[in-house]
């Protein structure tokens, strides 16, 4: 990210509203489950690049060696929907919001059936799930925009848990609030925690959080 860029979205961050939230919007894989993933052996297959994104990369490609790209994708998104698990705090925390009429929705850069699949999988229910097949992925605003269109409030009123810059490149550039979720990892070298106005550690102790956004 070009140091023009992260300035600009830090000023965006600084002029957000500080009052209650009316939803919140998950990212899937690396905060609400774990479906142990691995980006790196994906690139390694498909002989891309360390660090490329993926879908990006993967839209540059001549039309026969995306096909074959995109086949590795899916098979290791089912395998990941397959043995996805719930992280430790989780339905806690939605039945909190919920209790709360917090609204909650997901969006992810992960195909709707695979997305589908995973949220069936793991019994965990949102008011929306928007995918890669609805429109532009984060980083773009899209989603966030678009969720907040069809609940109706400002993307202000809302914030964005993710675990990655995507996550909170995509919240700041919407204008909603940004939360980081480390896992208990050091946020020092997680791209995109710098960016974000507040890091959450997991699921299971979240009552500054709460605070944090009015709750």
């Amino acid at each position: 990210m070009s140091d023009r860029t992260e300035a600009s979205l830090a000023h965006i961050r600084g002029e957000l509203d500080t009052g209650s939230v009316a939803g919140i919007i998950f990212d899937m894989d690396g905060t609400l489950v774990d479906s142990g993933l691995d980006f790196a052996a994906m690139r390694r297959e498909m002989g891309l690049p360390d660090g490329v994104p993926l879908l990006e990369t993967l839209e540059n490609l001549s039309a026969a060696e995306a096909a074959r790209c995109r086949a590795i994708l899916l098979r290791h998104e089912e395998a990941g929907a397959e043995r996805a698990s719930v992280l430790p705090g989780v339905f806690q925390f939605l039945e909190r919001l919920r209790g709360l009429g917090v609204r909650r929705a997901v969006f992810t850069r992960n195909s709707r059936s695979v997305a589908e699949a995973t949220l069936t999988r793991c019994g965990l229910r949102f008011d929306l799930v928007v995918t890669r097949d609805d429109g532009p992925v984060k980083p773009d605003p899209w989603a966030i925009r678009h969720i907040c269109e069809v609940w109706g409030v400002a993307p202000a009123q809302v914030a964005v848990i993710g675990d990655y810059r995507f996550d909170i490149e995509a919240g700041i550039r919407a204008g909603a609030r940004t939360v980081f979720f480390t896992r208990g990892r050091s946020g020092e070298n997680l791209p995109g925690a710098d960016l974000a106005e507040f890091h959450l550690e997991n699921f299971q102790e979240t009552d500054r959080l709460m605070q944090t956004l009015g709750l």
